[in-house]
């Protein structure tokens, strides 16, 4: 079984080619997806966020207040650190239990945080990066979540570097300038190289 990371900067595309990959007939695993799942109400990161962080960072319906999270943890390295101790080891298990039960040939880790992670690496064949313009990224955030420039700059400043990003690919996507199936044509391409 081929393991291939996906990664990219916020707005840079990567979950539109991670669903492209998964036409191809990759089993696509989703990082964010399973932290939502473990931060929302009953999750299994809630009572440590409430242990840790206090009952203001736990919503009325029992979900992790992530508005609220994300402001404290951008303002706070260590906090940052506690959380992603809490969260992190509750997404690889589950993204590991996940991958025994895939029967594709092919499996697409998507982990925004992946070269962040020194965990993540050795444990992949190959690492993609979807990559865009700073510009273009601001935009695509500013559109789809509403948030102001100032925010999602903040976002972008946590994220990894852009050079360490790319430094890290064994293939890079570059997802700027073009349409949908410009970029579905990118993606087929390197689908093939993969041998999907």
């Amino acid at each position: 079984m081929r393991r291939v990371g996906l990664t990219g900067g916020i707005g840079s595309g990567k979950s539109t080619v991670a669903k492209i990959l998964q036409t191809c007939g990759a089993t696509v695993l989703d990082a964010d997806h399973i932290a939502r799942m473990c931060t929302q109400a009953g999750g299994a990161a809630i009572a440590d966020i409430r242990h840790h962080f206090g009952e203001t960072f736990v919503s009325a319906d029992g979900a992790m207040d992530r508005d609220r999270m994300r402001t404290h943890v951008f303002a706070n390295p260590q906090a940052k650190q506690l959380l992603e101790s809490i969260i992190h080891p509750r997404v690889h298990e589950e993204l590991e239990r996940l991958l025994q039960t895939s029967p594709a040939d092919c499996v697409v880790f998507d982990v925004p945080l992946l070269v962040e992670s020194d965990r993540w690496r050795p444990q992949l064949d190959t690492v993609l990066v979807v990559d865009c313009e700073y510009e273009t990224q601001i935009a695509r955030v500013m559109a789809r979540n509403g948030w102001p420039r100032q925010q999602v700059e903040s976002v972008i400043a946590q994220q990894s570097q852009r050079a360490k990003r790319l430094a890290s690919a064994d293939g890079v996507l570059w997802n700027d300038g073009i349409d949908l199936p410009a970029l579905q044509a990118l993606v087929l391409g390197m689908a093939r190289r993969l041998g999907l």
